[in-house]
């Protein structure tokens, strides 16, 4: 590509080109747990919410409930994440991890922790700090 193309100046196209780059890296990492580094980070969010509803999740990772639903559907499938009602006659749902996505969850953060190791390995701890608080800066700006 030429670097004077509009494309090397874009941002949207750079993050993703590293984005993909990082996610393979993360995704062969997690292949040894049986799970995607998208179902991780969903287990990881229920499991830090405890009992949540689909709403606050889809929230806090910063995606729409209907994808979230879609991401659901193989960790409820595989008996990893349980709903539950509320309460009495709710309609609204709240998730939570079963025994068994406990002990996935416990899986994929070995894979988690070998991935950052290699990612921090091959863009150094204090690049990968950076970028890490640069990227979370930019939904977190945007809603204040």
């Amino acid at each position: 590509m030429k670097t004077n193309s509009p494309i090397a100046t874009c941002n949207c196209s750079a993050i993703r080109q590293a984005a993909r780059f990082v996610s393979q890296l993360y995704e062969r990492h997690f292949a040894k747990a049986g799970i995607s580094a998208a179902q991780f980070s969903v287990l990881v969010h229920i499991a830090n919410a405890e009992k949540a509803g689909m709403a606050e999740i889809a929230e806090a990772m910063v995606m729409d409930r209907t994808t979230l639903v879609r991401a659901l559907k193989p960790l409820e499938r595989d008996g990893y994440v349980v709903t539950e009602p509320e309460g009495k006659g709710s309609r609204k749902l709240l998730l939570t991890l079963s025994a068994k996505g406990q002990q996935k969850l416990s899986e994929g953060a070995e894979c988690w922790r070998a991935a950052q190791a290699e990612y921090v390995e091959l863009v150094g701890a204090q690049k990968a700090d950076h970028l890490r608080e640069m990227l979370l800066s930019i939904p977190a700006g945007a809603a204040a």
